[in-house]
């Protein structure tokens, strides 16, 4: 309720945080709030450069990580279990942690599902794209570079961004989408691109709103990646996928257990 009540009713919040000169296009705020959840320990909301998004695995570990390290959860090693309310769900995030610092972070994720494989969509500069729509936290169209030919890669950074932001506008024209359980999740937020490395790695670049790509693997792109092989057969329940972002970072995600 309080993620669509900045999205539709007031957003001068977002705006006033995430736009020049506090912040800038590439940059990501996160509105700490009270838990709702009984058994959270704190709330946030992910506030970007276009809305309010209900979920985010990297900023979700920077969430974590602040919160421990500043004191406002207490720190226990070598592991602490802070559990975070999301607009998405609770999330139950594992904490290593030495010295006072917080040295990784692993998230148990929301039920993360597959809307539609293979949608074809229509464009005119690439023709007929496969497009996986998959839910991981927000939803995700997730397209396979080769289709727009191009390699994820640093120096083509500017032109996926663009490639990105051109099918997410297709996308929205041309299918819907509606989580079955929580109002206000009703758009595809990113479209990510992925490839598959030579030694099995998943390469991603997620685009976002109004024109960037994510540095991280991204961990809802991930885990709707995930849901999307999980459909396939190609993984199964404790099945692991590395995902290695645009410039190599990486996150590991795993297929925790199924549910309806």
């Amino acid at each position: 309720d309080k993620m669509n009540y900045i999205n539709q009713v007031d957003d001068s919040l977002r705006r006033f945080v995430t736009f020049e000169p506090r912040a800038s296009v590439q940059m990501s705020v996160n509105l700490l709030l009270p838990p709702v959840h009984p058994e959270a320990d704190a709330g946030f909301i992910v506030l970007q450069a276009d809305k309010a998004h209900p979920m985010s695995g990297s900023n979700c570990i920077c969430v974590v990580t602040a919160l421990l390290e500043t004191g406002r959860v207490a720190m226990h090693e070598p592991e602490t279990i802070v559990r975070v309310d999301t607009p998405a769900g609770l999330i139950t995030a594992r904490a290593q942690c030495k010295d006072g610092q917080c040295l990784s972070v692993s998230l148990d994720n929301v039920p993360c599902f597959v809307e539609a494989l293979d949608f074809a969509l229509q464009t005119e500069s690439w023709g007929t794209i496969r497009t996986d729509i998959a839910f991981g936290g927000v939803y995700y169209a997730i397209v396979d570079a080769d289709q727009v030919d191009l390699m994820i890669s640093t120096a083509n950074a500017r032109e996926l961004m663009e490639t990105g932001m051109a099918i997410k506008s297709l996308l929205n024209k041309q299918i819907r989408v509606c989580h079955p359980e929580l109002p206000g999740l009703d758009e595809i937020a990113y479209v990510m691109f992925r490839s598959r490395e030579p030694d099995g790695v998943v390469r991603t670049c997620t685009t976002l709103k109004p024109g960037r790509v994510d540095r991280s693997p991204c961990g809802t792109g991930s885990s709707a990646n995930l849901a999307t092989m999980f459909a396939r057969g190609q993984i199964g329940v404790g099945g692991k996928q590395v995902s290695r972002s645009i410039i190599g970072g990486e996150f590991t995600a795993e297929v925790l257990a199924t549910t309806e």
